[in-house]
């Protein structure tokens, strides 16, 4: 009888520390939830102080009087750093040419480099408008007097894109997804430049135009793609990022390797092997002509070190296997 009871007794306080147990699992369980809660709400959020001074590329001195909610973006280059950096629900308005990520095609069109639709971006209401180079005097003029802020940047090389993704994660308060990006570029960069280190310079020639012939000169993103990637931009010591190129100088300094690109062009690997005189280019001959996506290797945002990778797998193939 006593054996029993105290059965009885000992089961019953087993069963209470288990229920306690599981109630203080509970407890811990929802504590753990709220900390990672808000921890991903803080994410972000680390220290922007509002009002903001900033100045762009170009000295404009603006000030930011609190976090930027609605933002048109006057560049694909410009809304792929919005998007990768979790701002995607606040762009409003984009270019003609936003077509990256795919969510960017959806949203209000503004017009495009060439012809800004104000009247458009004004009904956006924007608290914010980014822009690649210096813009229209006109357009700008209109805008601030509409009370819209105006950034104008023009990153010209993967640092200096790195830098504006930076500067956009402060103004806009997502300092911590900002470095996030930047960190996966970074990793990227460097893992190309790891595989081709050492490896010899191949003679590497861009096209960027057919008639008249134009390549890319030094301090082009194209150029310094070309040098990170293991190769030699023929057009090294040209006058101009963007100058043209007599064929006689690309016979000469004969590229083992020829790049361009689409844009908007009837271009094919058959029809430029097929050109007068290109018959005894190295590239041609040894069949290295390559046509890349433009909007990968050219757009100054984050997946400029995708386009870095492109070019380096058709300079250095060998170094990937």
């Amino acid at each position: 009888m006593i054996k029993s009871k105290f059965t009885k007794v000992l089961v019953l306080l087993l069963s209470l520390v288990l229920i306690m147990a599981a109630f203080t699992g509970c407890i811990k369980k929802k504590e753990e939830n709220i900390d990672k809660k808000s921890e991903i709400n803080e994410s972000n959020k680390v220290g922007a102080i509002y009002p903001l001074e900033v100045e762009d590329d170009f000295g404009n001195k603006v000030t930011i009087e609190k976090e930027p909610l609605r933002i048109v973006s006057l560049a694909p280059s410009h809304t792929e750093i919005l998007f990768a950096i979790g701002l995607g629900n606040r762009v409003v308005g984009v270019t003609n040419y936003c077509n990256y990520p795919e969510e960017a095609k959806s949203k209000e069109k503004v017009g495009d480099f060439f012809n800004v639709n104000v009247e458009k971006i004004i009904e956006l209401a924007p608290d914010l408008v980014i822009q690649y180079g210096q813009g229209k005097e006109e357009v700008n003029k209109r805008l601030k007097e509409a009370g819209i802020k105006v950034l104008s940047y023009e990153p010209e090389s993967i640092d200096d894109v790195i830098n504006l993704i930076d500067e956009l994660g402060k103004i806009t308060n997502r300092q911590r997804a900002a470095k996030m990006t930047i960190v996966d570029m970074m990793a990227k960069r460097d893992f190309v430049l790891s595989v081709v280190s050492g490896k010899e310079k191949v003679k590497v020639f861009y096209e960027l135009q057919a008639k008249p012939l134009m390549t890319a000169g030094p301090g082009s993103f194209i150029d310094e793609l070309i040098n990170l990637a293991g190769g030699e931009n023929i057009a090294k010591d040209a006058k101009g990022k963007y100058p043209q190129f007599d064929l006689e100088q690309l016979i000469e300094r004969n590229p083992d390797v020829y790049l361009t690109s689409k844009y908007g062009e009837n271009k094919t690997v058959d029809s430029i092997k097929s050109r007068d005189g290109y018959e005894n280019i190295n590239a041609i001959k040894n069949d290295r002509v390559y046509i890349l996506d433009p909007d990968i290797i050219s757009r100054p945002g984050p997946r400029i070190v995708d386009g870095l990778e492109l070019i380096a797998r058709k300079i250095h193939p060998e170094a990937f296997k």
